[in-house]
């Protein structure tokens, strides 16, 4: 059920941008208010560019994140980006620290969830970040948590997609065509100053996608045309009455 918003939950301040960034932008077209939070500024393990600037602290460096990351945001149509700065590599979050994740999910009442794949040997930040999603989500459907609160109800997760499928165990089930906001997404793309070296290798995946999406929805034999698509995970069955 579509209840008209939906959360996006990030390791770091630039992985919604690459990974979903299209489904944010179309989405938020639609009229489903989307929330982006970001549990770190990504600022000690993914800023190297920000690093070697002489002189550059750790402070500078979040404020630098948090900027892009804002931009980026704009670019897509977002108006909640929130920041929860839990730290990374390794990001952890202590007890009160996933309860304030908690109260943002049942605020939200999204009705879909975006998140990590759950595996990542790279980068043990985004696996965790998938790990503290489904946490999360289980804790904010607990009616003993908070009594009095309304509970979440049962949202779909979808694990959008990480930098090298084929050793993540990640397989899509789902394509979203996001080729009428493909601007917005190339948009908050390049306003990832700091991690400019992965701009053009999500471009290609976004089109590899497209790809995929034409090949699925028909082939030659009648496909929908789609230049951008993002591809994407499901964690739980669907429910449907009619396939």
């Amino acid at each position: 059920m579509n209840t008209g918003t939906a959360l996006v939950i990030s390791a770091h301040s630039a992985d919604f941008v690459w990974r979903c960034g299209g489904a944010i932008a179309l989405h938020q077209q639609k009229g489903i208010d989307v929330t982006v939070v970001c549990l770190s500024y990504g600022e000690r393990g993914e800023s190297a560019k920000l690093w070697k600037q002489e002189g550059m602290t750790l402070d500078r460096v979040k404020t630098e994140r948090r900027k892009e990351a804002e931009s980026a945001a704009a670019a897509l149509g977002v108006a909640d980006i929130q920041f929860l700065d839990c730290g990374d590599y390794p990001l952890q979050l202590d007890r009160d620290e996933k309860f304030r994740l908690v109260d943002v999910i049942r605020k939200v009442q999204p009705g879909f969830i975006l998140t990590h794949s759950k595996y990542d040997p790279y980068n043990t930040d985004h696996m965790y970040a998938s790990e503290l999603t489904l946490e999360a989500r289980m804790i904010a459907q607990a009616w003993g948590h908070n009594p009095g609160e309304k509970v979440l109800g049962a949202p779909q997760v979808y694990l959008f997609e990480p930098h090298q499928t084929e050793q993540m165990a990640w397989k899509p089930d789902v394509f979203l065509d996001i080729t009428p906001v493909w601007d917005r997404k190339w948009a908050a793309i390049q306003c990832m100053q700091g991690q400019e070296h992965l701009w053009h290798y999500y471009e290609n995946v976004g089109e590899n996608r497209g790809n995929h999406f034409r090949r699925n929805s028909g082939g030659q034999s009648g496909g929908r045309d789609c230049r951008y698509a993002e591809g994407f995970q499901s964690v739980f069955p669907r429910t449907v009455d009619e396939l």
